[in-house]
């Protein structure tokens, strides 16, 4: 069953309620984030629930323009790209941060401050170019 597109218009308010979120994390240094368990740890959960939701919103647009079916969630960014929603090159930065999102939810013993700041003060802007277009569906 295709999805509606009021679940898109929900999708794409999580995602811009969690970048909002992030913004109050922007002035961290990766000493003061290494140093505080409680800012570690609802940095890189609002991360994950922001990247998270970029990803539920591209599975949304998926559904509800009845594209292929992906195989794995970086592959629905490739879908929306293949269908000329976004650029090649933001595909490949959100698939990028697919890969991210892994490393917090699986690997979060491995996680390095410095990517994770680079990600909240470089990339979200990524999510933002794609919460822009997918608000023009």
């Amino acid at each position: 069953m295709a999805t509606n597109f009021s679940v898109i218009e929900n999708k794409i308010s999580a995602t811009q309620k969690y970048l909002t979120i992030l913004d109050d994390y922007q002035n961290y240094t990766a000493s003061e984030l290494a140093d505080s368990n409680e800012k570690r740890g609802a940095l890189e959960r609002y991360l994950y629930l922001a990247i998270q939701s970029a990803i539920d919103l591209a599975e949304a647009i998926v559904s509800y323009k009845n594209w292929r079916k992906p195989e794995t969630l970086g592959e629905t960014f490739s879908v929306l790209a293949e269908n000329r929603l976004i650029s090649n090159d933001l595909a490949d930065k959100l698939i990028r941060m697919v890969g991210f999102r892994n490393i917090i939810a699986h690997d979060y013993e491995k996680i390095n401050y410095e990517i994770v700041l680079d990600v909240l003060q470089n990339r979200l802007s990524d999510i933002e170019g794609f919460l822009k277009i997918a608000d023009n569906l």
